[in-house]
């Protein structure tokens, strides 16, 4: 159990409605320092609603957010909205100008973190460059740091990858990564479930306004689906028997099954068909993903 000194935000039982909508129906969440808490959801399940709140651009109707760390909430918090909100005419160093300013930073200060802020960025060399002429991937980037000029100790990012390549979705989390190192705490929207299921310390899924299940990917798929790993084999001639529990398609030159322990199971299954004779071709695993259990905790795709 989290103690309050070793939570950075914590929600309790927030509810929001738009007239007979009910955005947010008691949702609760915590935040930690040096964590992201990916926030998963179908559209219209109350993500952006949580976030605005978050942001201090909407008003609970009821329930608590509360902050755990010293100093004024709005120097704490840095918002990095999916929308780039950049000025397209400006220069990447004129556009952290503005925003250095936005945020209140001390002018003898602006210059240096500047600078550390586009080497942070990897975007030096585009200091003097308009914004609009930046790839998708460098203005996501330059957004970023717009967003934590002032060094926030709590990060909301909202889809900070829609819409670049690979190799700019990888220096975006070489980005949050290091901010995480600093010690702050990260909520995360995103449509990509890898994403989600590989960085993310914490997962919560909301629906309807509420979080049907939070926690590790690990201790999601403990509660829920369940940890089980599909065996697929492919024979290199058809078969009409296969040691249990394989079961054989209608083909007869594969066979798949579920097995929960694969350090004993999958040797014996080996060893069944060995001695049985069949020949195998080629065999696969996959285990459970973030999809998987997203499919069943909602029954929607997450691009609804």
């Amino acid at each position: 159990m989290q103690t309050a000194a070793s939570i950075a935000l914590s929600v309790r039982d927030a509810r929001l409605a738009y007239g007979q909508v009910q955005a947010l129906a008691g949702v609760s969440l915590d935040l930690l320092p040096g964590q992201i808490v990916g926030l998963l959801g179908p559209n219209g399940a109350g993500k952006t609603s949580l976030l605005q709140c978050l942001a201090g651009r909407r008003r609970l109707d009821s329930g608590q957010i509360e902050c755990h760390l010293p100093g004024e909430y709005r120097d704490l918090i840095g918002v990095v909205p999916q929308e780039i909100a950049l000025y397209q005419d400006l220069t990447v160093e004129q556009n952290l100008q503005v925003f250095a300013r936005f945020h209140g930073l001390k002018q003898a200060s602006i210059r240096q973190v500047i600078g550390e802020s586009m080497k942070w960025a990897r975007l030096e060399d585009k200091s003097r460059s308009l914004v609009a002429t930046l790839s998708g991937g460098m203005q996501r980037r330059l957004n970023i740091a717009c967003g934590v000029l002032h060094n926030p100790a709590i990060l909301l990012l909202d889809e900070p990858t829609v819409g670049v390549d690979p190799q700019s979705r990888e220096r975006i989390y070489e980005m949050v990564t290091s901010l995480l190192e600093e010690g702050t705490a990260v909520l995360l929207t995103t449509h990509h479930l890898e994403e989600a299921q590989d960085r993310c310390h914490q997962i919560a899924i909301i629906d309807q306004g509420k979080i049907v299940e939070c926690g590790s990917f690990d201790e999601l798929l403990e509660r829920t689906i369940g940890t089980a790993q599909r065996v697929h084999v492919r024979f290199s001639s058809p078969q009409s028997r296969v040691p249990p529990p394989l079961k054989l398609s209608p083909s007869h030159v594969e066979a798949s099954c579920e097995i929960q322990d694969i350090r004993r199971q999958l040797p014996r299954l080996l060893s069944s068909m060995r001695n049985a004779g069949i020949p195998l071709q080629n065999l696969s695993l996959r285990g459970p993903t973030l999809q998987h259990m997203f499919l069943h905790l909602t029954g929607k795709e997450l691009r609804e």
